[in-house]
């Protein structure tokens, strides 16, 4: 099969190669998913699960890409709850090769039907942004109707997602952002914006919840933005500043078969869209990835014709 595999981690994207790769087998509680759609996240390359395994073995030559959509077309040993033939969208594995292949084996569980009317390139968009904004939200902010939220970068592929979900949930959403980003944020369900770079950020006042995707001075203001019970959920490592009264969560987005069913059903219905920026073929996809342009949304290779 044709893959995207990365070797050296110093090299980043420019070292990305298109090359032949074996297909996988379907281990105990695995399907092989023919991909249709990979979504990428331009941090991939950094993370440690890229290039090792669970006991830190080096394991490159190794295929990134977490997010997909395609069709099962074999199951493992023990495999319930899916079917050959089945269209799904879910998250691979971190430690195992991913998405920007032809093929891919993946747990069960990391996967859920992807409905009949949404589109691959939707589908291959969803998995991480949306779980990462509803774990965020719900799960580790505990957030509640007619709470405040400021969503930092609300105009990116998470924050849009943040913004969407906070909204629908009764909360008032504050975005920010770069001064381009303004319209973005605001027309996915910002309440209102801040420009990063010209506004002042604590003018906002006290809020209740702070989603953080930026880290360092911005995480460090915010924290002393949240009222008493608030909470601080960060999604780019280990949180250095922490509210005077509240909470601190950092995590790690996880598969849940039962929360991607419910974002497929809100963008099927409307009350959740997508925010997909570029999307490329697997062919085409390393120059996409080294593009100097600044991405404006998820980036969806489209794998099948």
């Amino acid at each position: 099969m044709k893959a995207i595999v990365v070797q050296d981690q110093a090299g980043g994207t420019a070292g990305m190669t298109l090359a032949e790769r074996p297909e996988p087998a379907a281990a105990i509680n695995d399907v092989v998913v023919r991909v249709h759609a990979s979504g990428w996240i331009s941090t991939e390359l950094e993370w440690p699960s890229t290039w090792t395994d669970r006991a830190g073995r080096d394991r490159a030559p190794s295929i990134p890409g977490h997010e997909l959509a395609g069709v099962v077309t074999s199951l493992g040993y023990g495999t319930t709850g899916l079917s050959v033939g089945e269209r799904v969208f879910g998250i691979a594995d971190w430690h195992r090769d991913g998405s920007l292949a032809e093929y891919v084996a993946i747990e069960a569980r990391n996967l859920a039907p992807l409905p009949d009317d949404l589109d691959v390139t939707v589908g291959a968009s969803l998995p991480i942004s949306g779980l990462t904004a509803w774990q965020g939200l719900f799960q580790h902010g505990r957030l509640k109707s007619g709470q405040s939220v400021l969503a930092h970068g609300a105009a990116g592929a998470v924050g849009t997602m943040v913004t969407q979900l906070a909204r629908e949930a009764g909360a008032h959403v504050i975005g920010t952002g770069r001064a381009a980003d303004r319209g973005k944020a605001l027309d996915f369900g910002a309440h209102e914006f801040v420009d990063l770079e010209k506004d002042a950020l604590e003018d906002v006042g006290a809020v209740d919840l702070v989603f953080d995707v930026i880290g360092g001075d911005i995480q460090q203001r915010s924290a002393a933005m949240i009222k008493a019970g608030g909470s601080l959920v960060s999604i780019v490592g280990p949180v250095e500043a922490a509210p005077a009264d509240g909470r601190v969560v950092d995590f790690v987005v996880e598969a849940d078969r039962g929360q991607l069913t419910e974002i497929a059903r809100r963008v099927q219905d409307g009350r959740l869209r997508t925010n997909i920026g570029t999307t490329t073929t697997l062919d085409d996809a390393v120059a996409t990835f080294n593009s100097t342009e600044r991405a404006k949304g998820k980036t969806v290779v489209l794998i099948k014709p």
